[in-house]
């Protein structure tokens, strides 16, 4: 029987699907923000420090996990906190500027999931191709334009689009990310405590290998 190491393996953070898919989404608040959020607004800073606690703390917790699994689950969870809070963020964004949000049947988004962007640049280009499928047939585009917009200043009331801007599409495509980056915490969660249940933390892990050595030695 394979002895049972005293420090399991442990920060493999980058293979996780959970890790790799709200780095994704840092990058794409920041390049969110610094377009349609005044810098000077204080929700500039709270989303693009939401989506970093996310990636930081997935990364934290499975760092954590080599000698105590309760914070490795504790981080985790915070994590999926900071990322239902940067969720928020970008609903409050479409609600007070009467944009769209999209159900997730939505043609664009069924493109977008299709396409599976795993960089920025990848993201930018799905809104480029649904902005030009809005483009009439003399090269209007169709839509409002889009500008840098401090929130402060948009009324609630303003009418919701009848099409789908830059801004609005970005909203909806990071939204959708996040969708995807939640389910899968929820389910790293689930396992993490099951495995803790199951089978304890470090002091019980300790405990079980201070047991095999005596018996070996016995």
């Amino acid at each position: 029987m394979e002895k049972e190491p005293l420090i399991p393996k442990h920060g493999g953070y980058r293979k996780l699907k959970s890790f790799q898919v709200a780095q994704l989404v840092y990058d794409i608040t920041v390049r969110f923000c610094d377009r349609y959020i005044d810098r000077r607004s204080r929700t500039h800073d709270q989303m693009v420090q939401a989506a970093r606690s996310g990636v930081q703390n997935i990364a934290e917790g499975s760092l954590a996990s080599a000698t105590s699994k309760k914070m490795e689950l504790k981080l985790t969870q915070v994590a999926r906190a900071s990322l239902e809070e940067l969720k928020l963020d970008y609903e409050d964004f479409l609600r007070q500027r009467g944009l769209a949000m999209l159900e997730p049947s939505h043609p664009a988004l069924t493109r977008f999931k299709k396409h599976k962007p795993q960089t920025v640049a990848a993201f930018a280009a799905w809104i480029e191709e649904e902005r030009q499928r809005n483009t009439d047939g003399q090269g209007r585009t169709e839509t409002r334009k889009d500008i840098r917009i401090d929130e402060s200043s948009v009324p609630v009331s303003e009418g919701p689009c009848q099409s789908l801007s830059s801004a609005c599409l970005a909203a909806n495509g990071a939204l959708s990310l996040l969708n995807l980056a939640c389910y899968f915490l929820d389910r790293q969660v689930a396992q993490l405590a099951d495995n803790f249940e199951k089978e304890g933390g470090f002091t019980e892990r300790l405990y079980r290998v201070r047991t095999a050595n005596r018996r070996t030695k016995g």
